[in-house]
C-alpha cells in the first residue's frame, strides 16, 4: 500500500488507537487517552483527521522530492566523466 492509498480517517483512527494503547507505558491517565474512537467528539476527530491529511500530504511530497533528486544522479559506476 502506498501513502496515496492511506485514508486520513483511517490513519487518525489508528493513531488514536496506538496512542491509547501506549498511554500506560508513558504514565498517561487522562480521559482522552482511554476514550474509544467512537466516543471521541466529532470536532476532535475532525482535527485529528485534518492533521493526518496534512501529514500524508507532506510524506507524499517529500517522497516525490526524493524521486526527483534520484533522477538527477547516476548510479554508482554509471557516471560519465568529461571536461
Amino acid at each position: 500500500m502506498s501513502i496515496q492509498e492511506v485514508a486520513p480517517e483511517r490513519l487518525a483512527e489508528l493513531f488514536h488507537h496506538y496512542q491509547q494503547a501506549l498511554a500506560p507505558e508513558f504514565a498517561c491517565d487522562t480521559k482522552s487517552d482511554t476514550e474509544p474512537w467512537e466516543h471521541v467528539p466529532s470536532q476532535e476527530k475532525n482535527r485529528m483527521i485534518a492533521a493526518a491529511r496534512l501529514a500524508l500530504l507532506e510524506l507524499t511530497a517529500s517522497n516525490h522530492l526524493r524521486e526527483d533528486v534520484r533522477r538527477f544522479f547516476a548510479k554508482p559506476g554509471e557516471a560519465e566523466w568529461g571536461c
